[in-house]
């Protein structure tokens, strides 16, 4: 019986399980007494493989890349151009290179490689070829999330279809067990949602989102870390979709589970004010309270913080500002703006946006108090650095006066 669900595994990969057939000739090869002479190489291969590990923990991720680069060099050193682990270490390296903005391609190319492997070479005997078909999933999964990121939607979303179906069958011919198949689930569930998200298709991809967040929770558990990033993307389709309170329950429970994890007073501040954004973003008046209540918590992390902290310490403040003077306690962002004048210009500096801003809003407070002469002052402050600010004019303004 397992002899047959080996044969018929999937019919995606046809070609992956031809390439897993060799000759007798060929079997008899592999059994040459080799572990001597490639000792050293997988002795650094494995040094390397935990390097990179550590490094991807750290979210060190450029680290990371080298030591995975160094796993593709060392791989084919020790198993050949023809081994399916060759095929696996250039998908570790598209993962690393996933992990940095703007490599997506780099993740493309190196993912082709990968199949192309596994399409056109003949690999060594294996008892069982689950292995095979574990990094075939890999692949499918990390080359749909590289189309993903280059917004190649379709072709995305059959690679992930490949994956799912793979892992399914592995699944059926207990080649895996169930909790193995739930953390891929919820891998590719998250990657299908976020090519819907990627068309604006919020609808459609909110029941993958809630899938992926189902199996994340029973595979790791309702508070572990990896929940928070899917909450957050659950709860922005929610929003979208007008679910404002289910919205700001998701991102108030990765805001606990955040806590859970003794995070930096930073960190702690920005997810405090995804519930308080959240919140504003119903406009609905039963939820200025949750807003209020988590724009000051959001501020009390980082109300003794210094440099960038002090920095994002007075950009929050602003936000709450904007937040009081919507909901008509007008006085008190003047006030908290008023104190907050001279920390901006030490922060930010006379002439920064942010201190031309300040001098807006409260000559604009001052106007409507009818106070005109202080206005006028602040006003004019503000006009003067954001004139200076400006000066001398970029390039592309001063080249072509014949344009203005």
């Amino acid at each position: 019986m397992q002899e047959s669900q080996e044969t018929h595994i999937s019919n995606p990969l046809d070609e992956i399980v031809a390439a897993v057939s060799i000759t007798p000739r060929e079997k008899l090869q592999s059994k040459l007494p080799q572990t001597v002479l490639f000792q050293p190489p997988r002795e650094k291969l494995h040094v390397c493989e935990e390097k990179a590990r550590s490094y991807t923990s750290s979210h060190e991720y450029k680290q990371a890349l080298q030591e995975l680069v160094r796993c593709v060099a060392l791989t084919r050193i020790c198993y050949g151009d023809c081994h399916w682990k060759l095929a696996e270490a250039h998908v570790n390296l598209a993962q690393g290179y996933l992990q940095l903005s703007g490599l997506s391609l780099q993740a493309k190319q190196h993912a082709e490689k990968a199949k192309e492997i596994l399409t056109n070479f003949l690999m060594p005997a294996y008892s069982d070829s689950t292995d095979v078909f574990k990094c075939s999933v890999e692949l499918f999964h990390t080359m749909g999330r590289a189309l993903l990121s280059l917004q190649k939607f379709k072709e995305a979303a059959e690679n992930l279809a490949k994956a799912e179906r793979i892992s399914k069958e592995l699944l059926q011919c207990g080649r895996i067990i169930k909790e193995e198949w739930m953390e891929i689930q919820a891998r590719i569930k998250l990657s299908f949602a976020q090519v819907y998200q990627g068309q604006k298709k919020s609808k459609e991809a909110l029941p993958h989102y809630q899938e992926a967040l189902e199996y994340i929770k029973i595979s790791k558990g309702e508070k572990s870390l990896e929940c928070v990033p899917i909450l957050r993307e659950l709860a922005d389709v929610e929003q979208a979709l007008g679910f404002h309170d289910t919205s700001i329950n998701h991102f108030l429970q990765a805001h606990l589970i955040v806590l859970d994890r003794n995070p930096s007073q930073e960190d702690a501040a920005i997810s405090a004010l995804s519930v308080a954004h959240a919140a504003i973003a119903s406009g609905r008046p039963e939820h200025h309270d949750v807003a209020a209540q988590y724009f000051q918590e959001s501020l009390d992390h980082l109300k003794d913080a210094q440099g960038m902290g002090k920095a994002k310490f007075l950009s929050i403040q602003d936000d709450y500002c904007h937040f009081l003077q919507a909901t008509g306690q007008k006085e008190r962002a003047t006030l908290i703006l008023r104190e907050s004048l001279e920390a901006k210009v030490a922060v930010f500096g006379d002439l920064s946006p942010e201190v031309a801003e300040t001098y807006r809003l409260l000559g604009g407070a001052d106007l409507a108090q009818g106070n005109q002469s202080r206005a006028h002052k602040k006003l004019k402050k503000c006009l003067q650095n954001q004139t200076l600010s400006s000066w001398p004019p970029r390039q592309e303004d001063s080249s072509h006066p014949a344009d203005h």
